[in-house]
């Protein structure tokens, strides 16, 4: 298993050249999944752990994130950049504190939203938006932790792109190490957030299909893609459905394309022996 220090080191490479997928795992299991998939690093959603907890997206405590990040960290040999939220925290000093803390827990990477709460969706005026970014870059500096600024006007509806684009370059001023606008679809916008940030790299998100591939997002020159809470929002779908069939019509059809039992014991047991289980 690679150590911390290396994986660190393994995730800024991976932000050097080409685009990489970055799916986001929900807990262990979907993390080991992803790992024998083949992807080359995870990150975790906010959305699909507050789910798995009953909750709804940004409720989750900063010491619960924390665990979990730390779970994720310790169950597969990949670099994990964490979903970090707004940092819990208003001020800059508590947001790099809290960075620290998060650091910590073993991650290569974390993200501080611009958005002061994902229920309310404000954001932050862009003086204290980027002395909260600048405060959180000293705090981990020594560390090795790459640095993801998200400016969310796009994604709550709040901001142009002319003004995310304004945010974006400011964050990557006050050292962010790699950028990100959740909701960003259209292709001459993503081609206009990559040029206006090089040469640093850009994160996208693709949680829908909207008719962009792999492919196509390097090809607009996005480093890496995230895809949010959508495949926990995809396994959900799958038992939604079941369950509403179950309970509706009292028949069983929706459990047709449910992964074997079989399957999923000879992974986890693979996994369980790995862990010396």
């Amino acid at each position: 298993m690679p150590t911390i220090a290396e994986r660190r080191e393994i995730f800024r490479q991976l932000h050097t050249s080409g685009c990489f997928a970055i799916p986001n795992p929900w807990d262990i299991g979907s993390a080991r999944y992803l790992q024998r998939l083949g992807f080359k690093a995870i990150a975790t959603t906010s959305a699909g752990f507050a789910f798995s907890r009953g909750l709804p997206d940004g409720a989750v405590g900063r010491d619960t994130m924390l665990a979990h990040i730390r779970e994720l960290v310790e169950a597969t040999d990949l670099p994990v950049n964490a979903d970090f939220e707004n940092g819990y925290a208003d001020d800059p000093n508590w947001v790099a504190e809290n960075a620290r803390l998060c650091a910590e827990t073993g991650v290569a990477g974390l993200s501080i939203e611009d958005a002061t709460d994902r229920r309310e969706s404000r954001l932050y005026d862009l003086d204290l938006a980027v002395e909260r970014i600048h405060a959180v870059r000293e705090a981990i500096d020594s560390t090795g932790v790459l640095l993801v600024g998200r400016a969310e006007g796009f994604l709550v509806d709040r901001e142009n792109i002319d003004q995310v684009i304004k945010r974006l370059i400011a964050y990557a001023g006050a050292g962010a190490d790699c950028l990100y606008a959740p909701g960003i679809r259209e292709r001459e916008q993503i081609k206009a957030i990559v040029a206006a940030v090089a040469p640093k790299p850009v994160n996208i998100l693709i949680g829908g299909a909207i008719g962009l591939t792999m492919k196509d997002a390097e090809s607009l020159g996005a480093r890496r893609v995230s895809v949010g809470g959508a495949l926990a929002r995809a396994a959900w779908g799958g038992f939604v459905r079941a369950a509403k069939e179950l309970a509706e019509h009292g028949t069983f059809d929706g459990f047709a394309d449910a992964t074997p039992h079989a399957d999923l014991q000879e992974f986890f047991a693979k996994i369980g022996k790995m862990d010396g289980h």
